[in-house]
């Protein structure tokens, strides 16, 4: 069905690796590349004019960098998921991209067939972290946002939090949990404001550093 087809924006200042993946891409029949762009002001302009649904957006570039372009497409009033795909040498950027607003962070290594589940994954509402990513958060010993404790806690809500952690949509949680939509969505609320989080994916990140992520 064409209203299921994810539209996605390249953005990233080689050239050759833009065509490579545009290449790869265009031969999946769910996945369409809509527009490139060279460096972050290119990208969050091309993001506002094309309507993405998801950017595959790398950090380094020169000009606007990844970072800041994450937090200027957050501001837009229909901001695309950011997936970022980078070198395996930058874990130390992992942190302030998913803080930025990152929805997931891959390398460049990445199997093609796996970067294509990544933007799926992405575009349903996942946070996608390769299992690589997750071990340098914790190896950085980078302290994230939010309250040391998590006492405050429901055991229900420790539940819940296990699974965005796993990368859980709202709809897999609730059938998991036998709940409602509605209800899970209020759990990750209270969740977010007991931790004072911003989001999902500090909540994951939060998660995994504290021992609630399985």
């Amino acid at each position: 069905m064409a209203d299921k087809t994810i539209r996605v924006l390249l953005v990233d200042d080689h050239q050759v690796v833009r065509r490579g993946l545009r290449t790869f891409l265009e031969v999946q029949g769910d996945i369409e590349v809509v527009g490139e762009a060279s460096d972050g002001e290119e990208g969050v302009a091309r993001a506002e004019e094309l309507r993405p649904d998801v950017v595959l957006m790398d950090i380094k570039m020169p000009g606007t960098d990844g970072i800041e372009a994450l937090r200027r497409l957050r501001e837009l009033a229909n901001p695309a998921k950011v997936l970022i795909v980078t070198s395996f040498t930058e874990q130390r950027t992992v942190v302030p991209a998913l803080r930025a607003g990152a929805s997931g962070y891959v390398y460049k290594d990445i199997d093609p067939e796996a970067l294509a589940g990544a933007i799926r994954s992405v575009h349903a509402g996942h946070v996608l972290l390769q299992p690589e990513v997750a071990g340098a958060l914790l190896a950085q010993d980078v302290p994230t946002s939010g309250r040391s404790g998590g006492t405050s806690l429901t055991e229900r809500e420790r539940e819940v939090l296990s699974l965005i952690a796993d990368g859980r949509s709202n709809r897999e949680i609730a059938r998991a949990l036998v709940l409602s939509e509605k209800t899970v969505k209020t759990h990750v609320s209270n969740i977010l404001m007991k931790l004072d989080l911003a989001d999902r994916t500090q909540a994951a990140l939060w998660a995994v550093r504290h021992g609630i992520a399985d």
